[in-house]
């Protein structure tokens, strides 16, 4: 997993270039939308020290709004912004099929969306990813379609 490699976790090869680690801030990290871990990956997270990790319950409870500006504020403090990695299977595969690890109960489609705009209207954002966009399982592009629609979202796109 590359974020336990940033957290300093793993191989001393990832976990220690350029002679130091962790590469990321435990207490900046942030997690959104678990619903799937192994017990090597629960035990990584809290062996790393991992901020807050938010599964789909706490969305379904407390709102998409709520998850995200506590997750910003987390990311963000005492920074100069957050870098996104947004991995697609955090979305339902009836969104997006064309992912390593489908599983449903994720995002739907909207909610992906509102959570690229409350990145983007946060002001914080200063570096993106996307990952887990497999084109050979994807159905006629609808994974790697709403990954550039949803970077968009990212970036500002707006309706109006």
């Amino acid at each position: 997993m590359p974020l336990a490699a940033l957290l300093g976790l793993g191989p001393d090869l990832l976990g220690n270039i350029y002679g130091f680690s962790p590469k990321v801030a435990p207490e900046n990290t942030v997690l959104i939308g678990v619903r799937d871990i192994d017990a090597a990956e629960r035990e990584n997270i809290r062996k790393a020290g991992v901020a807050e990790v938010y599964t789909m319950r706490d969305i379904d409870e407390r709102g998409m709004r709520t998850v995200m500006d506590e997750a910003i504020a987390i990311a963000s403090a005492g920074t100069a912004g957050f870098h996104l990695s947004l991995d697609m299977d955090f979305i339902d595969p009836q969104y997006a099929p064309g992912v390593g690890t489908p599983v449903r109960g994720g995002a739907t489609y909207r909610e992906a969306h509102l959570a690229m705009e409350i990145v983007c209207d946060s002001g914080r954002i200063l570096s993106m990813e996307v990952v887990e966009v497999n084109p050979v399982i994807d159905e006629v592009n609808r994974t790697a379609d709403l990954a550039v629609e949803l970077i968009l979202s990212a970036m500002g796109k707006k309706i109006l």
